[in-house]
């Protein structure tokens, strides 16, 4: 009871920091292209510079998260998710800073370029370690519904940090109150949340370990195999990625839903500012709704839908609602398409939770921070991919010089990125029961 207890609070302490930290980062959202085009491009509803910064900021991001994720995943199996938590919670709050300073073009660079040094190890650590966490702590049976609730706190944080902005008086303000909550979150974490139950597994494996190494110290031992790594090698993702087909499924739809996701978050607010001269509060009420909906679907209807529908299924589910809601946006001829599109959010993010489900059962105890960072590490060359195809499109068919009139062309080739994503998805089968030790470790069946 007490162990349950324990449990109970570190999920409770989790949901919280997750909550805080998204809280701070998600306020800035609104209010980040309107800093961004006055900085660059005073006085315009369209600036192509504002675009394609976005667009290598997104790259340069992507590259460095490409090698990232799959490390800082790595070294939480072995060091602990909470300590592994600290670094990307506390590098994402510097940027904040310079802007909560001054908006001026100087300080916009400042912030440009440490926001993507940083980015390259901060962006997915804090989803990737709580997603993680998660899978410590929660049954086999239980996971869709607690990946769904941890989304669905991400959601309520969305909700809340966008509707600050809306009231906050100017961007200043904004990036002021961010700085401040997400220095907040830092010490939250460190005083309250504990370290995860996979703290037991970990210590199995470092005792294992140093028995191999003692062991080959030893002339008369029998047993020569080399110690694991702590560094995941390339080799090492290719053989998580092959471990199993619904692994390696899983994996084409996050490249692909990622890479769709991030074609319609790059351009979506350039193209509603070019095309109906929104500013920060109307960008504020669309991510309220966006966020509003999240909130429904992944705290309500999915632990309703979990119980009685498989995890694939879900995941196709939110993966189809989630074409149609690029596509409306794509084709919106007035402000309240707009809304209307926003709306679909309620069963477009289920394809997040569900598919983190699905990966985390996919691998033992002492995988699962591999595992999470690997898929992470996959949605980090989706941004990669994304600003080369989707930067030059959205900044060519919002300009003078289109080659033919479709402001929303950009978004349509992101909803058929998602559409590839569901075609994979419906070909998704149950997986099979999780191994108990790692699937990377060739010789583990070597005898000693």
């Amino acid at each position: 009871m007490a162990e349950k207890t324990v449990m109970s609070s570190g999920l409770g302490h989790l949901f919280m920091t997750v909550f805080v930290f998204n809280f701070a980062n998600y306020m800035v959202v609104p209010a980040i292209t309107d800093v961004s085009m006055a900085a660059l491009c005073p006085g315009e509803d369209e600036c192509s510079l504002a675009i394609y910064l976005s667009g290598v900021q997104l790259a340069i991001t992507g590259m460095g998260s490409l090698v990232m994720m799959p490390l800082i995943g790595n070294l939480s199996d072995h060091y602990g998710r909470k300590v592994m938590l600290t670094l990307p919670m506390l590098l994402s709050t510097l940027p904040l800073v310079i802007l909560a300073y001054s908006r001026d073009r100087n300080f916009f660079y400042a912030y440009y370029a440490l926001k993507t040094l940083t980015s390259m190890i901060c962006e997915g650590g804090v989803l990737c370690l709580a997603n993680a966490y998660l899978a410590d702590n929660v049954a086999l049976s239980r996971r869709a519904t607690a990946f769904g609730i941890l989304s669905g706190i991400s959601s309520c944080s969305f909700v809340f940090g966008n509707l600050s902005t809306r009231f906050l008086p100017s961007a200043a303000s904004v990036f002021q109150v961010s700085a401040a909550v997400a220095m907040a979150s830092v010490v939250y974490m460190r005083i309250f949340l504990p370290e995860s139950s996979m703290e037991a597994a970990v210590i199995a494996v470092s005792l294992k370990e140093e028995t191999v190494n003692d062991c080959l110290l030893e002339k008369g031992c029998t047993n020569n195999r080399p110690p694991s790594r702590t560094t995941p090698s390339l080799h090492d993702s290719i053989a998580l990625l092959r471990s199993s087909w619904t692994f390696s499924q899983a994996a084409i739809v996050a490249f692909f839903s990622s890479l769709g996701e991030l074609g319609l978050y790059s351009a979506l607010l350039f193209y509603l500012k070019a095309e109906f001269h929104w500013d920060k509060d109307q960008f504020a009420d669309l991510l309220i709704i966006n966020g509003i909906a999240g909130i429904i679907s992944q705290m309500v209807l999915m632990p309703l839908l979990a119980r009685v529908i498989s995890e694939e299924k879900i995941l196709s589910i939110g993966l189809i609602f989630n074409c149609v809601h690029i596509f409306l946006y794509s084709v919106a001829w007035s402000s309240w398409v707009v809304y209307v599109a926003a709306m679909f959010q309620i069963l477009a993010v289920f394809a997040g939770p569900s598919l983190r489900s699905i990966v985390s059962k996919q691998v033992g105890p002492t995988e699962q921070g591999k595992a999470q960072g690997c898929i992470t590490g996959l949605c980090s060359f989706a941004s990669i991919v994304s600003p080369l195809i989707f930067s030059p499109l959205t900044a060519l068919f919002l300009s003078d010089n289109a080659p033919f009139e479709f402001p929303g062309f950009s978004l349509v080739c992101a909803a058929f990125a998602v559409m590839i994503a569901f075609i994979q998805s419906v070909m998704i089968r149950a997986p099979p029961p999780p191994v108990p030790d790692s699937k990377l470790d060739d010789s583990a069946s070597v005898e000693a």
